[in-house]
């Protein structure tokens, strides 16, 4: 049996048909930046996160680089983040002129919980990822922040739909920037992206510098760029998020299941805490010492995994740091993400179960 590690044809024919409707109707309006599906997408997540305020964007990237923009963040500045995530992380530090600072991660991939270590008299931030969809521990992590008087952007690209102690993913920190990437748990038909704060201050100047730094047209205060939202994947994600719930809810039972089926295996390390509110089940990540030839071996056997990631960010030419990073660097030779979606089978759940025990046997 074939199974892939996701599968984005899948859309069920009543999601299908949904968008389609979302689609005409706004080819019949004609209206195919800003205006009412942006507004409407908006006031979703506000009400469903408790944000005061959420600012669509064009991707995740964005939100991110937009959030340093906001808060003053640039030459001179460092800002502490975790050595193994996705590349923007650091990237986008690097574009607004900051150095970023590298620190280890748990055994899980979360920021550990002694990164004010790496504090410095020029730090002005700190950015814990929400890996996997697995939530940091903020109020602890706020605390310290507060202590060194940094900013606090939260990348929650991941952990759309996680909470801690029933506040959001994202509503911690200054600002919490969003990822609605096509693989996420909600994810539109192309790139998307969304920042929340609490600040009106802060929502202003995001405003500002999504829009070439203009609150009204040809009236700019300030240097901004051009990262609007499409207003065609604010509809798409407005159709979208009606299913959310229960997408959540499929994933969470696929994730039972494994844990289920596979926690018996000696040498096989599984997020138990996915079923945990904290967790939004957006990656199911195994940790083994024979990960490469599991992966070969799943492969052979047509079944789709990814690794999540492969090199850690001090290891990449372009932000080389040195350090030893040892559960981070561990993580990354020893993590991979098995198939976890809102589209899979049952068949497909018990074929790649019966795969990894018999790998195992």
């Amino acid at each position: 049996m074939k199974v892939p590690f996701l599968d984005l044809k899948r859309i069920d024919a009543e999601l299908k048909n949904a968008l389609k409707s979302k689609f005409a109707e706004m080819l019949d309006k004609g209206f195919f930046s800003g205006g009412e599906e942006v507004q409407a997408f908006e006031s979703q997540i506000t009400n469903y996160l408790n944000s005061p305020f959420s600012i669509a964007c064009a991707n995740g990237t964005d939100a991110l680089e937009l959030a340093l923009r906001a808060l003053g963040i640039g030459k001179g500045d460092e800002v502490i983040i975790p050595a193994m995530t996705w590349v923007s992380t650091a990237e986008v530090v690097v574009m607004v002129g900051a150095k970023p600072v590298f620190w280890d991660t748990d055994e899980n991939g979360l920021l550990a919980s002694d990164w004010e270590k790496a504090i410095t008299p020029k730090a002005k931030a700190v950015i814990p990822v929400h890996l996997y969809g697995k939530l940091v521990d903020m109020e602890s992590l706020m605390r310290k922040a507060k202590l060194h008087r940094l900013f606090v952007i939260e990348d929650g690209a991941q952990s759309f739909g996680s909470f801690q102690n029933g506040k959001a993913a994202g509503t911690f920190g200054d600002v919490g920037c969003l990822s609605f990437y096509p693989t996420k748990n909600l994810g539109a038909l192309g790139e998307a992206g969304m920042c929340l704060t609490n600040d009106q201050e802060l929502s202003n100047r995001i405003k500002m510098l999504l829009n070439h730094g203009q609150v009204i047209r040809d009236k700019h205060e300030i240097v901004g760029r051009n990262s609007r939202i499409d207003s065609i994947q604010a509809g798409f994600l407005n159709v979208i998020l009606s299913r959310f719930e229960s997408f959540q809810t499929t994933r969470k039972r696929i994730a039972q299941m494994y844990l289920d089926e596979l926690s018996s295996i000696d040498g096989l390390k599984l997020p138990s805490d996915i079923l945990q509110e904290d967790h939004n089940a957006h990656l199911f990540v195994i940790q083994t010492g024979r990960r490469d030839e599991l992966k070969r071996f799943l492969l052979e056997k047509e079944i789709g995994t990814a690794i999540h990631y492969p090199q850690i960010l001090p290891d990449m030419k372009p932000f080389r740091s040195k350090g030893e990073f040892k559960n981070a660097r561990n993580l990354s030779q020893r993590g991979l993400s098995v198939p976890l979606n809102h589209w899979m089978k049952d068949e497909e759940i018990e074929n790649i179960v019966k795969s990894i025990q018999d790998f195992f046997a």
